[in-house]
């Protein structure tokens, strides 16, 4: 007979080790499952040159997300990682034109005044004000809750629901929106950048996703290690309170049993049984039949022509010169729009833009651990992980050998651009690609969020955390709430508190005596899971 309190988990994405570290804290039987070789799913990285490299999400916010995840566990955060605030949030350029934003708005604000005039100064101060405003009013009712519809979201906004949910401006782009903030095309374009952060385009998503600004805004930090270090210590966290890792055994199929999930069989034929599983893989491959036919219908809403952004990376070691890089850097395109209209038809922007990350580089006034050059040469090798947009093609056209050098050579020459010029030796550097990612993350396409943020409904098409089959659920950056490390991490909180939740439903309904008197937790106790 299998215990009610034991839980598979298919995937060590975020979603995965949260949820496995908060249910083994409450004495939950945990194994997780991973086709993989280390946890991380998306936060993972390359060993290029013989070195290390972040090659997932390198942006690390919503610091006390984790910070609870850790108290919950019986721990604290900084008992496994050790970060830092960035002092410099990002560097950007327009060609030959520079702009910084700051962990301290009032010096954002002198700057942009100085870059643009007192005017954009202005509209900055009044832009910060709304996706603060945005944030707000949606993190607790939206971002922190379970799935719902607006009519839901409106009643749990109160008396005010249906005037803060038109404050938060869903109906419009936020192009059109930044454009009522700032004049300088520059700065649109910079602010519309957010939107790809959830793999969308500013010309199609709602204004509603200014609040990912707020976000980056209340604060970035470093992990020494790495972002990488951080799925380690959440490893290290479920480990410590009974959960199982298991590395290199992809999942054939989810068992159902009279309508419940009941565990999963391996690739290899070997079967754990359970009383319930949470799914960390995209649930695309829940609806492809991935897992199975028994559990196709398990969720809806994820067509493949809703798919997000997919990317090409370039993770290396290699040296640079010229430009005055920091930790995190954005070489815009000269085309913004034609860019967008080229990822929405399915091809690589002409001329793209180009995201590079420093990873041995601080964040702060000194710019470079180590120091550089005035130029902005570095004496020795550095590691690099470079970003352009790709469309999320990779099942069904992956890019050709033509198109992926094509998209080296304008990625490079958008980076010369701005007088920077990167050393990449062939023998430093791996290439991935969104074909690359359709394998690592099947029925996904490459698409890296999920789900793209396109139309007022699009945040309320995600699959949330219960599925159509009990004792199924879904965890991480693919569900509810959204894209995002952060998003991850809440959506296996709410992954968790709806497990428990139905589990104290069905104790309450058939009780079963435990192994030394262990009872289900309450309905009350689970929802603060």
């Amino acid at each position: 007979m299998v215990s009610q309190h034991n839980t598979v988990i298919i995937g060590a994405g975020i979603g995965g080790l949260v949820s496995a570290a908060l249910l083994a804290a409450r004495g939950i039987g945990v194994t997780v499952v991973e086709a993989g070789v280390a946890p991380g799913g998306k936060l993972r990285e390359i060993v290029a040159d013989g070195v290390a490299i972040d090659a997932g999400p390198t942006v690390f916010t919503l610091r006390d997300v984790f910070d609870e995840v850790f108290e919950r566990c019986g721990s604290t955060l900084d008992a496994h990682l050790s970060l830092r605030p960035a002092a410099i949030f990002t560097r950007h350029a327009w060609g030959a034109d520079r702009l910084d934003l700051f962990a301290d708005p009032a010096e954002s604000e002198a700057a942009i005044g100085a870059f643009a005039g007192a005017r954009e100064a202005a509209g900055y101060r009044a832009f910060r004000a709304e996706a603060k405003h945005i944030f707000e009013t949606l993190d607790r009712p939206f971002l922190r809750a379970p799935a719902t519809n607006p009519l839901g979201l409106t009643w749990r906004m109160g008396w005010r629901g249906f005037a803060d949910l038109t404050r938060i401006r869903p109906y419009e782009t936020l192009s059109r929106a930044l454009a009522g903030h700032f004049q300088d095309p520059r700065l649109r374009q910079l602010f519309g950048r957010y939107a790809t952060y959830a793999g969308s385009s500013p010309y199609a998503c709602p204004a509603t996703l200014m609040l990912i600004a707020h976000v980056e805004a209340a604060g970035v930090w470093l992990i020494d290690g790495g972002m990488h270090a951080l799925a380690r210590a959440l490893e290290a966290l479920a480990i410590r309170n009974g959960a199982t890792f298991r590395y290199g055994v992809p999942v054939r199929e989810i068992m159902v049993d009279r309508g419940r999930a009941a565990g999963v069989i391996l690739a290899s034929g070997e079967r754990i049984p359970a009383a319930a599983v949470v799914c960390n893989a995209d649930p695309a491959a829940l609806a492809a039949g991935a897992f199975g036919d028994s559990v196709r219908r398990a969720v809806s809403g994820v067509a493949p022509e809703r798919r997000s952004l997919s990317a090409l990376v370039w993770c290396a070691r290699g040296t640079a010169d010229g430009f005055p890089l920091v930790r995190h850097n954005v070489f815009f395109s000269g085309q913004s729009q034609a860019e967008f209209g080229a990822l929405a038809a399915g091809r690589l922007a002409d001329d793209p833009s180009v995201y590079v990350c420093a990873q041995d580089r601080g964040a702060d006034r000194s710019e470079h651990a180590s120091g550089d050059a005035p130029d902005g040469r570095t004496p020795n090798p550095e590691r690099f992980q470079i970003i352009v947009n790709a469309p999320p093609t990779g099942d069904t056209s992956p890019l050709t050998q033509a198109e992926t050098d094509q998209c080296t050579q304008s990625m490079h020459a958008t980076l010369r651009r701005a007088g920077l010029t990167l050393d990449l030796p062939a023998q430093a550097t791996v290439l991935t690609t969104p074909a690359t990612f359709a394998t690592l993350f099947p029925q996904t396409g490459g698409a890296l969020y999920g789900p793209a943020s396109h139309g007022w409904a699009a945040s309320f098409r995600r699959p949330g955390s219960r599925t159509r089959i009990p004792g199924l659920y879904c965890a991480g950056g693919s569900t509810h709430p959204g894209a995002g490390v952060p998003m991850a991490a809440l959506s296996a909180r709410l992954a968790v508190a709806s497990l428990l939740t139905d589990h104290a439903s069905m104790a309450r309904s058939h009780p079963v005596a435990m192994p030394g008197g262990t009872s289900m937790p309450s309905a009350r106790t689970a929802a603060s899971a």
